[in-house]
């Protein structure tokens, strides 16, 4: 089956990056903070705004319900999480906690004050 091999390794690089449970996810969303952060297209809600409930519906989806369009999808925040992590966020970590950087990446279901 062609893309076998290839949905593993973003699946795993997915469950990797997304380090927030679909219910921590959900409470951020909710949250001033993330709806405070982020791109907006003629004012609307935030791109990663859009994004984090995307990441919530695949999280609560069995592996086995996962589309094509899913994986796709998974890739496209595998990529996001690893360019605005190399980006790097405030070198205090007190101010990191509150930082656009930090909700930005919450958003897109990582934060990188979770250890691993």
């Amino acid at each position: 089956m062609a893309g076998t091999d290839d949905h593993e390794t973003t699946y795993k690089a997915f469950k990797e990056v997304v380090n927030m449970t679909a219910a921590a996810l959900e409470k951020h969303l909710k949250s001033k903070d993330s709806q405070s952060v982020g791109q907006r297209k003629d004012g609307g809600e935030a791109t990663g705004h859009v994004e984090g409930r995307r990441i919530v519906e695949m999280l609560h989806k069995n592996k086995s319900e996962l589309s094509e369009d899913d994986y796709g999808h998974m890739r496209k925040v595998v990529g996001y999480v690893h360019r605005h992590l190399k980006q790097g966020g405030p070198k205090d970590k007190d101010a990191v906690k509150d930082s656009p950087w930090r909700l930005s990446l919450m958003n897109w279901g990582h934060d990188p004050l979770k250890e691993a």
